[in-house]
């Protein structure tokens, strides 16, 4: 779906109500600051925009100290993929940094904590959020092109569109962080950014990916589509839950390298395999135990996908999709974990059905998983730092996103130190 006719069925459909203050918040008129900021399709600016204020009792406003670029998610805003995206809009989605300002209601933060940010956008008080369904919160996203779209809203997310509330991200110098008790999680004094930066988003996201696939029982066998940061760290969550033995399948040359050499899994190189499920049950005779899709929509395989996806018969590709479904053993288990945004032609239902399936989908709850990550960093079970190839400042940003849409120069994650 293209963004005008997004928006203009967004306007048609209107929005629905939501929590008090927790979408498209109010700005200083008098204090700028700098912020990478989407102007159009692969095109990204860093700009002075106001600073936001508090709106909410239990805002809380985070002076950033560092953030990253999500090599999927924002790939997919910064392509133009995701409908209903404003020009202007602030990039970004996983961000730690300092309290800065404090909503009066807010009871677990002050002023001078460091906090790291999740990417989903919680009320804490909603049904969903009760049962621990963050990203299902019923109260942060008033967009009602999405409920028009899906059935249901999602959650909110930081700077992903007005599909997903509108709400500005943290790839700036502040970020203003509702329901802030909820959404926000305190660093320990020997936990560096370099390392709880991470879970704003991708270590929270590849181990509920593992979650998704059943968890991983020790000896089972797991084939990991994608070797981005969220299938990496997917595979290490693996290699701790006690798998025999990881696979990896991607056509990345620097991808490829890290995950063998840094994490000593099989790698399966696109590039030279031409069947992929073939290959797979060679390594792994009838197929492995679970199967995560760490790639996304936008990879078709065969010829009948790239056309359809170029001439708009279909929004995403079901290639990778039935790959996961033909190479997982009867009754085994498959993940979802990347994006997928609209409908896709040719999915192996009957598959999914005859062999006993289990397909298990969805954005992470990050909030669920916070306590279990950071006890893994901290205590040095899960060291996220071998993933992250490139150190840089907030203005090299715009450069950043082309080299890892384009997959250039060896990015797999970058470091922003504001």
């Amino acid at each position: 779906m293209m963004n005008a006719a997004a928006q203009a069925l967004d306007e048609k459909v209107g929005k629905v109500p939501v929590a008090q203050g927790s979408t498209r918040p109010a700005t200083s008129e008098t204090e700028v600051m700098r912020a990478i900021t989407w102007q159009g399709k692969k095109t990204i600016s860093l700009d002075k925009v106001p600073k936001p204020v508090i709106t909410h009792p239990k805002d809380v406003i985070v002076k950033v100290t560092a953030c990253t670029i999500c090599s999927g998610s924002d790939s997919h805003v910064y392509a133009g993929e995701v409908p209903d995206t404003s020009k202007g809009q602030i990039m970004g989605h996983e961000g730690c940094g300092v309290v800065s300002e404090v909503g009066e209601a807010v009871t677990k933060f002050k002023a001078g904590d460091r906090v790291v940010i999740a990417f989903d956008i919680a009320c804490g008080e909603c049904d969903y959020c009760k049962r621990g369904e963050f990203t299902g919160c019923d109260t942060t996203n008033d967009s009602k092109l999405s409920e028009f779209v899906y059935g249901h809203r999602h959650s909110g997310i930081f700077g992903y569109g007005n599909l997903l509330g509108g709400v500005p991200g943290s790839q700036a110098e502040f970020v203003r962080v509702p329901f802030a008790d909820v959404n926000c999680y305190k660093i320990p004094d020997e936990v560096p950014d370099e390392k709880a930066l991470y879970l704003s988003d991708v270590l929270c996201t590849s181990y509920h990916a593992v979650m998704l696939a059943g968890g991983v029982k020790a000896g089972e066998s797991v084939a990991i589509w994608g070797l981005g940061p969220i299938g990496l760290c997917a595979a290490r969550w693996c290699q701790i839950m006690g798998a025999s033995k990881v696979v990896g399948i991607d056509f990345v040359k620097e991808r490829l390298e890290v995950a063998e050499k840094k994490l000593g899994i099989t790698v399966i190189d696109r590039n030279s395999v031409k069947d992929v499920p073939k290959r797979i049950f060679e390594l792994v005779p009838g197929g492995v135990d679970a199967s995560i899709e760490a790639a996304g929509f936008r990879f078709p395989v065969s010829i009948l996908h790239k056309v359809e996806r170029t001439v708009g018969l279909e929004t995403d590709t079901a290639d990778i999709l039935n790959e996961l479904l033909l190479a997982t053993r009867k009754w085994g288990r498959v993940s979802v974990i990347a994006d997928y945004l609209g409908y896709c032609n040719h999915f192996g239902i009957g598959m999914l059905m005859m062999k006993h399936l289990t397909l298990r989908s969805g954005q992470c709850p990050c909030q669920r998983y916070f306590d279990t990550v950071m006890d893994h960093v901290k205590s040095g079970k899960f060291d996220p730092s071998f993933m992250v190839t490139h150190r840089i400042k907030l203005e090299d940003a715009p450069e950043a996103y082309s080299k890892l849409f384009n997959k250039e120069d060896g990015y797999i994650k970058v470091f922003i130190e504001m």
